[in-house]
């Protein structure tokens, strides 16, 4: 069951950027890739006219979405579409989501999820200032959604840091989770790895962690150091910077193993908020 991370070098060019990513999916199919997952902002990094495209998109007028049905068939993949701003179904006018398709092989959408935890920090970095909500509305909703390779998780970038978010994607049935991102350099060499890794660990999944690796415009540096993570945290493949395809297999059965040898799922405590203190 073969595997497959992306890293781009996403610029402002939506054209491009389809161009770039077609490439790679095509050498991941070739390297017999039965899914594949792209990075967040592969499509539109940068751009400012995010809520213009995402409304294009769901009127059927842009050509992200036409793009994807068609490579996945062409490929027979299924592909993890990073992420791309999308209105909520049936709301073209709505404030866009940062939005990861699960598309099938056949090129229908298997499933949606809408990024949970918007980045609104400050960085110091040459940007400085990162607010996803002045463009962004919040998902609500967990997704697992069934694939040729096992139980797929999806999540988001800055979602990493929220460890309660992939313990839910586990109790939901998850064997792998994807987590499409584009850390800054500074965030990244921090703690990218630190957060992969134990997302792995502590769910005891395949973590598919595309990247962005390069320079892009806003001016933003992102980290790069896509990789894939097996369930007891060991790095399968990664790569530093610039574009690249990153393939691993699934070993289902070490998986069931890691699982039965450190069964944490049964061993897990439940501690509401308001719980007391004890001193």
């Amino acid at each position: 069951m073969s595997l497959a991370v992306i890293q781009m070098v996403s610029q402002s060019d939506v054209l491009a950027n389809l161009a770039q990513a077609r490439r790679l999916l095509e050498q991941a199919a070739e390297r017999g890739a039965q899914l594949a997952v792209l990075p967040e902002n592969f499509v539109a990094m940068g751009r400012r006219d995010v809520v213009d495209i995402g409304r294009a998109e769901a009127m059927g007028q842009g050509p992200i979405l036409p793009w994807l049905k068609q490579t996945a068939r062409d490929l027979n993949l299924w592909i993890v579409a990073g992420t791309l701003p999308l209105p909520p179904e049936g709301q073209p006018n709505a404030k866009v989501n940062a939005c990861s398709l699960l598309i099938n092989a056949d090129g229908e959408q298997a499933a949606r999820y809408d990024k949970l935890h918007l980045f609104d920090v400050d960085v110091s970095d040459s940007r400085g200032r990162y607010r996803e909500s002045d463009d962004y509305a919040p998902g609500t909703r967990v997704v697992v959604a069934d694939t040729p390779v096992g139980k797929l998780g999806l999540s988001v970038c800055y979602d990493l840091r929220f460890p309660e978010l992939y313990s839910e994607l586990r109790a939901a049935g998850a064997e792998l989770i994807s987590a499409p991102s584009a850390f800054t350099a500074v965030t990244g060499e921090a703690h990218w790895d630190v957060l992969i890794r134990a997302r792995a660990i502590e769910t005891q999944c395949y973590l598919l962690a595309a990247a962005q690796g390069g320079e892009h415009p806003g001016p933003r540096e992102t980290w790069g150091h896509a990789a894939i993570i097996d369930p007891w945290g060991r790095v399968l493949a990664e790569q530093a910077k610039g574009e690249g395809v990153l393939l691993a297999e699934r070993d289902s059965v070490e998986q069931a193993a890691i699982r039965a040898r450190m069964p944490v799922v049964n061993h897990r405590r439940f501690f509401s908020q308001g719980a007391q203190k004890q001193v």
